[in-house]
């Protein structure tokens, strides 16, 4: 499934519930102002695209879903080993997961206004391929120096971050197949997440916890900030070092986020491995039950 299957995907399932969906497609997200989405999938003969859905009514609480789209990530030209790209299919699982979200929304009928944006690429190489070394100018204004290819999702993120930002809603969740750190930390079957929110965080847990869906929180440590900090630009998207990368992965898109009050970051593996009684080896859903039902909870108020 390439960038442009998951358009169709896309709209599909928002004229099924009869939202509005709309894309901004290849050079004219540079016009539009989304230069890191277009850099990391300008290399590939499917067009970058960033898809945004809308549906519900003004006036209620404003909700907004970014799921990382990147259907197909080779890490560039610092390319991924064999072994490392086999699953990179389920590198849109970000992705996969909000649309599976905002189908639960629309199809419940719940009283928010709903926005989903997906910036959907691949990650591919060929001669124009963004390279190490290069340095970008994100759509909110923060240059970025590309330290590594291969942390491609936080680029793509950040301008789709910035944009939702730029009219806050009430609540705005990101979910992403981001890094390998995470996975490290918590294993395939917990979803880890970021909020400097507490009661949001207290209330998924609550929801976790009920639902049987399971997820931790991780910190935002701003101890850590430092390291994303580069010499030739505000900030890099690979610290060097290697330690706490699903943190630091985190204040990269924390930066990106700056008036939205109530904002969450979900780093998920989005795959099973491995047969279960309840999922078949494949792609998977990861903590939406338990975002659900905090949607549903803070839409009946």
């Amino acid at each position: 499934m390439g960038p442009i299957e998951l358009e169709a995907a896309f709209r599909a399932l928002g004229e099924h519930y009869g939202a509005t969906v709309t894309s901004i497609v290849g050079e004219v997200l540079l016009a539009q102002n989304f230069p890191l989405v277009h850099t990391v999938g300008r290399a590939s003969v499917s067009a970058p695209r960033l898809l945004e859905m809308r549906w519900g009514e003004k006036g209620h609480p404003r909700v907004t879903l970014v799921g990382k789209g990147v259907c197909f990530d080779t890490g560039g030209l610092d390319i991924k080993g064999a072994a490392n790209m086999a699953l990179m299919k389920k590198d849109m699982g970000g992705a996969a997961n909000v649309m599976g979200l905002a189908l639960m929304i629309m199809d419940a009928g719940l009283k928010v206004d709903l926005q989903v944006l997906v910036p959907a690429v691949e990650n591919s190489i060929s001669g124009n391929a963004f390279r190490p070394g290069d340095i970008y100018r994100s759509r909110k204004g923060i240059t970025v120096q590309i330290d590594n290819t291969d942390a491609e999702g936080r680029l793509v993120l950040a301008d789709a971050l910035a944009y939702a930002d730029e009219n806050p809603p009430d609540l705005m969740v990101d979910m992403s197949t981001l890094t390998g750190a995470a996975r490290v930390a918590l294993g395939t079957e917990l979803a880890p997440y970021f909020t400097d929110d507490e009661a949001l965080a207290g209330k998924l847990m609550d929801a976790g916890r009920a639902e049987g869906d399971p997820m931790w929180r991780l910190p935002l440590w701003m101890g850590y900030d430092k390291d994303i900090r580069s010499r030739a630009a505000d900030i890099t998207n690979s610290p060097s070092g290697g330690m706490a990368g699903a943190i630091t992965a985190a204040l990269f898109l924390k930066r990106f986020v700056t008036a939205t009050r109530s904002w969450v970051h979900f780093d998920i593996y989005g795959w099973v491995a491995a047969e279960k009684p309840q999922a078949p080896v494949g792609g998977e859903a990861f903590a939406i039950r338990a975002l659900y039902r905090t949607i549903r909870d803070m839409a009946a108020k």
